[in-house]
């Protein structure tokens, strides 16, 4: 506070130079009218609430469908799905509320999941041979104990139901046994050898399959991969029966009875086996083969990966298998077969099948199992299929797995939303749900979960390419489905080889959206697409049919100011067009060669012109297309802003910015970016040096200058917006990087520009002539207002500086052309009500326009005064005034003079099809947030503007820039935005080097500074976004959300938000089986694991063979963690609970030792009393 005083008092002694560093106040700008000393009384107004104690960083929950699935597990009793990941994560799931997620330090692929059933744990198997023992009794699991292979590699897992010793087969064909409690290998090995015939030459694999008999758990099944089954002795260690056969398995299981089991081979084919005929098999089947004359071999299928026996008490067993089609069908897609009976039934599913498992209802094996579903898990999605019900449908899936159904491109974040918009997306976007589904329950029902303190409304909006977009309500920890539109339904489909014009613009989806604006409270959504339109959606809760109505705009870089000096002046740069080779470019989207007559004025798609059927919803509004224009194709659209008070939508690319006017469907502004350096009046076009204007010159260098001397390491990374767009991103050819020519405005202290006399006569060109040299790097053009900016430069420019300088192209998603360097794109719009003149005593509706170069365009707006002039009157579009920043700007904010965030102005949303209101007596309801005004002069209102470099606060109406903070100089910001924490203004930073970065407004006072994720993937770049309420997300994965929150107060009480994944619940008893069938061998017989593997009997095993590693979730972590009051809990916890388990076994040993006191009393009186009567001699 001390330095934020002493900055104050020195106001005035720094209010004509310029700041430096953080924090650091400048007065330059400021005009003669407003001197420094009003922005210290604007300072003194503000008491800011926040500090660094309000902020933490920390990831919540993670949404969407794990990314890479591998393995599949589920817990009988407590009903919760667990699936592992190729990346070597675990995603366990539950009832809805109910979804955690952990992740393997390794990163090692997960092979294999196995719960402890009703205990509260699980085992996973990774594929760096590493066994871990995670802890689900808390809300955030954790690894107790691991267990490293050394010399043999994990291929299967089994934990027999109600067993503390874990199964492990090898690559070598061994199998181990673990104890689960201590994690500690016993010496019992079953070695590959002494279990397959002496007489066999060849080694049987690696161990596919393992499972005890059902009948006596002292039996158990080993399936290796060349087709040998070898049921082996626990007891007598020794193979009981050997079973082989010609196809490689792929898994086995039992028959409940243990006296049969079934086999999946290579071959397409399930056998059944007896164990009483082992020789050969009970019963060979080929599902999906053609049925052959007798005496030939049946036709060979697709290999059986999985099969899965299970039999009914009322009916016939199920017989479920994946794969196993025939190989003339080639197109048919991944199937599921339920064999039930003498009914076969094939479910085609969407992707390919990763694993699945039967449900049932009892966990013993040796009882019916009585199977009631079936969860598939597909590489893309999961489904549960009802066994229940003859046609097999569907359960309707409450988790968000679908996020993914078509590549996400771009995400909005809304919190605290209006509570009644919910229901209402709600109540309309049931009726779009598809039908058909199972009217049971969804059977993963286990845990249990509260929505605890958090209670305001979130809204996550995506855009994926597939022409839609999609709303979903983030209550709490959950993700659920509101509402899906689909933006293609207003243009016509294309017919073959009508998108050829499309596709020479963008290689994906033509209709694939690009950018989201939505406002919550007037319920208007705005979107764009890579196509180059705008669709502006109206919210209605009746259906219409009505025609669309498009406009096109013609949005062009002015190429009449772009000339080139004559041919006889040597270039500064070597022409390298001469050592290309003359043909297009491969994947270029933003220039294309016409064929014949030059393409001109024709939109990419086109709109359908036939009256639509709208259901109640969101319906479009207006169509806003950008044309070509001589043969170029229009560029894609870089930012966008819509404002409901006014009726004006803006939008702009590199070429430059359009402004339409949505309510009379007019274009008000179509501008180039060379036209924010001319003159004032966007009405006047004729051409005209700027050099007239010597201000106007100082304040476009000085912009320039901001731009054009970062440090080296800045300028490496240049990001074009298709590169944020794709998945797969790709480097850039280098032919392309090659024939980009550098741009020059000043070279050898020499002025090159034509406006001079000394410059000589230059030549036009036309628009075909420029697009080859900005293709192929001829000799570079020149703009005028840059040619005339470079006249005020007083100290030398070398050429190595001006080459580099050349190249130094926005970093932010804003230029999607090959020419980029040479074009200036906008950036930023935002809407307010403002100051649009310096030294203004009244606000006024504005448009605040940044461009990729650090400039900022305040336009004045002129509405008619009325609401039915509004309809009738035109709307008048003036620029203002210019602010300056460093790098490309991102966003902008503004503050009334408390320090209070201004939100920009909207209208109330009303039902524009409702028919029973007058619309006579109807009049708009506009809210607009006016900074608070007095009777003192002085300035009324803070604007923020945060570029990739920097952010700065300026006061209004005097233009002054309180507070600079330089944020970054070696690296750049992708995502900034001013957000509300704590009924406080924070301006929110995400950085290309991970760092997550929040700021005090208006004195950008940092608060919190974090190194949390660094990018790694441009798919974080594109989908990062804060909102409200210390939220953020972005998109981790392809089908993945990650949700992180920057709230000291959310990361207190996010224990109390999880969901927990273990609830006590009794362990159903086994069914009675009755005296005949036990006293004839049919139940199951149990046995002794512990005397038999224990180290008493079976001894150690050897320390190289496996390495124990305690993991963060036991005592030895606890121990080795940093001290504090979180870690003396925890041992403290753990130390009771380890004195529980102490005292308990005291109480069982004091028991037993009064026990044996008791019959020793007894034993002793009835001694005693024996021999009372008798002598001595009778002895």
């Amino acid at each position: 506070m001390k330095k934020f005083n002493f900055r104050k008092v020195l106001d005035g002694l720094t209010a004509s130079s310029p700041g430096s560093g953080s924090n650091t106040g400048s007065g330059a700008g400021s005009g003669p009218g407003h001197p420094a000393g009003t922005a210290g009384l604007l300072r003194e107004e503000i008491q800011e609430t926040l500090t660094s104690d309000y902020f933490q960083l920390c990831k919540t929950v993670r949404h969407g469908f794990p990314y890479q699935p591998t393995a599949l597990a589920f817990d009988p009793v407590q009903k919760i799905l667990a699936i592992g990941t190729r990346t070597g994560a675990i995603r366990i799931l539950g009832r809805p509320g109910v979804d955690c997620y952990c992740q393997h330090e390794s990163g090692a692929a997960v092979l294999q999941l196995q719960f402890l059933i009703n205990e509260g744990a699980l085992v996973s198997a990774s594929s760096d041979d590493t066994l871990h023992l995670w802890n689900l009794r808390q809300k955030r699991p954790a690894i107790l104990h691991s267990l490293k292979f050394n010399r043999e590699r994990i291929t299967y897992c089994h934990l027999p139901f109600q067993s503390k010793w874990l199964y492990v087969g090898t690559e070598r064909g061994n199998t181990h046994i673990v104890n689960i409690e201590s994690f500690i290998l016993s010496g019992y090995v079953i070695m590959w050898n002494k279990a397959i015939e002496l007489s066999t030459k060849t080694h049987p694999g690696p161990v596919v399959h393992l499972s005890d008999s059902p009948r006596d758990e002292g039996k158990l099944l080993i399936g290796y991969e060349n087709g040998t089954v070898v049921l082996w002795d626990l007891k007598s260690k020794r193979a009981e029966l050997r079973v082989y056969y010609d196809e490689a398995i792929h898994s086995i299981d039992w028959h409940h009875e243990g006296k049969q089991f079934m086999c999946s081979h290579s071959d397409g084919s399930l056998t059944l086996w007896n164990l009483k005929s082992p020789s050969r098999p009970f019963q060979t089947t080929i599902p999906h083969g053609k049925i052959q004359r007798e005496g030939r071999k049946s036709e060979s299928c697709k290999p059986i990966l999985k099969v899965e026996y299970k039999t009914c008490r009322n009916s016939e067993p199920f017989i479920i298998f994946s794969g196993g089609l025939s190989y003339d069908k080639a197109c048919r897609r991944p199937s599921l077969t339920i064999m039930h009976g003498k009914a076969i039934t094939v479910l085609e599913m969407d992707h390919p099948i990763v694993e699945f498992l039967t449900l049932c209802e009892t966990p013993y094996p040796n009882e019916f199992q009585e199977p009631y579903a079936v969860v598939v898990l597909l590489e893309k999605d999961l489904i549960v299929v009802d066994l229940t019900q003859s046609n097999f449908p569907i359960f309707e899936n409450p988790y968000p797995m679908d996020i993914h159904e078509s590549p996400v491109t771009c995400t909005a974040y809304f919190a605290d939303c209006p509570p009644d918009l919910i229901l209402v997306l709600y109540s309309i976007g049931v009726k779009h749900k598809k039908q058909g589904y199972s009217n049971k329950e969804w059977p993963i029902s286990g845990g249990a979960w509260n929505l605890g303190t958090q209670t305001y409304p979130e809204i996550i909006i995506t855009g994926p390419t597939k022409r839609q977009v999609e709303l979903w309500d983030d209550a709490g920890i959950t993700l659920q489905m509101l509402y899906k539109l689909k933006t293609s339904k207003v243009f016509e489909k294309q017919k073959v080889g009508e998108g050829k014009q499309t596709c020479e613009i963008v290689e994906e989806d033509p209709y694939a959206i690009q950018m989201i604006y939505w406002c919550p409270e007037s319920r208007i959504l705005c979107v764009s697409g890579v196509s180059a339109y705008v669709i502006i959606y109206k919210f209605s809760r009746h259906e219409i049919t009505t025609e669309i109505v498009s406009l096109e705009v013609r949005l062009q870089y002015d190429v009449e100011d772009i000339i080139t000096p004559e041919t006889e002046t040597s270039p500064p740069f070597p022409d390298l067009s001469s050592h290309l080779p003359s043909r297009s470019l491969s994947g270029s989207t933003n220039t294309v060669a016409s064929e014949g007559v030059a393409k001109d004025s024709i939109p990419c798609l086109s709109v359908k012109t036939r009256p639509v059927r709208m259901p109640p919803g969101y319906q479009a509004e207006l169509v806003i297309q950008l044309v070509w224009v001589d043969g170029e194709p229009p560029q894609q659209i870089t930012s966008l802003s819509v404002s409901s008070a006014y009726g004006i939508v803006a939008f702009g690319n590199c070429n430059g910015l359009a402004v339409v006017d949505f309510m009379q469907k007019t274009v008000l502004l179509s501008m180039g970016t060379v036209d924010f350096y001319r003159s004032s009046d966007l009405y006047q076009r004729q051409p005209r040096s700027p050099r007239k204007n010597k201000q106007f010159i100082a304040d476009n260098f000085c912009m320039r200058g901001l731009s054009n001397f970062y440090p080296d390491l800045t300028k490496r990374i240049r990001t074009s917006y298709q590169s944020l767009t794709e998945l797969n991103d790709s480097p850039v050819p280098l032919e392309l990087e090659r024939c980009k020519s550098p741009t020059a405005d000043h070279v050898n202290g020499h002025c090159t520009s034509p406006t001079s006399q000394s410059c000589g006569s230059g030549k036009r060109l036309s628009s075909a002539d420029v697009t080859k040299i900005n293709r192929w790097g001829g000799r570079p053009p020149f703009r005028k207002a840059q040619s005339a900016a470079c006249m005020e430069i007083s100290f030398p420019v070398t050429t190595e500086e001006i080459r580099e300088n050349s190249y130094n192209r926005s970093r932010s998603s804003s230029i999607s052309s090959i020419d980029k360097d040479s074009k200036e794109a906008i950036t930023a719009l935002y809407f307010m009500e403002s100051f649009a003149r310096k030294n203004d005593s009244t606000i006024s509706p504005c448009l605040f326009v940044g461009t990729s170069l650090g400039m900022v365009l305040i336009i004045s707006l002129n509405l008619p005064s009325t609401d039915e002039q509004r309809f009738t009157e035109p709307v008048i579009v003036l620029p203002s005034g210019t602010l300056l920043s460093k790098g490309a700007v991102l966003t902008f904010s503004c503050m009334d003079r408390t320090g209070g965030l201004m939100q920009p102005p909207y209208e109330v949303w009303r039902d524009p099809n409702n028919i029973d209101e007058n619309e006579k007596s109807w009049r708009r309801k506009l809210v607009v947030n006016s900074p608070s005004a007095s009777q003192e002069i002085g300035d009324h209102q803070y604007t923020i503007i945060c570029s990739e470099k920097q952010a700065k606060v300026f006061s209004l109406p005097s233009q002054t820039c309180l507070y600079v903070h330089s944020i970054t100089e070696t690296s750049f910001i992708l995502q900034a935005d001013v957000v509300v924490m704590c009924n406080s203004a924070c301006l929110a930073c995400f950085c290309a080097n991970g760092h997550i970065m929040i700021m005090s407004l208006p004195s950008l006072r940092p608060m919190l500074d974090v190194n949390y994720l660094p990018l790694t993937d441009m798919r974080i770049a594109r989908t990062f976004c804060f909102t409200n309420e210390g939220q953020a997300l972005y998109l981790v994965s392809p089908t993945e959300i990650q949700r992180v929150t920057y709230s000291q107060d959310m990361c207190d009480h996010l224990q109390d938000m999880l969901g927990d994944l273990f609830t006590p619940i009794e362990t159903p008893e086994a069914q009675n089986r009755g005296f005949l069938k036990g006293l004839f061998g049919g139940s199951g017989q149990t046995f002794d694991r512990e005397e038999l593997f224990g180290e008493a009997s079976a001894g150690r095993a050897s320390r190289s063979l496996a390495q124990h590693i305690p993991g963060p979730g036991g005592i030895e972590g606890v121990k080795g963690a940093a001290g504090g009051v979180l870690g003396e809990l925890t041992r403290a916890r753990i130390a009771l609970d380890e004195r529980g388990q102490r005292l308990g076994e005291l109480e069982e040993k004091t028991a037993g030792m009064m026990t044996s006191a008791e019959a020793f009393s007894k034993h002793a009186h009835e001694l005693m009393l024996k021999y009372k009567d008798k002598k001595w001699y009778q002895f």
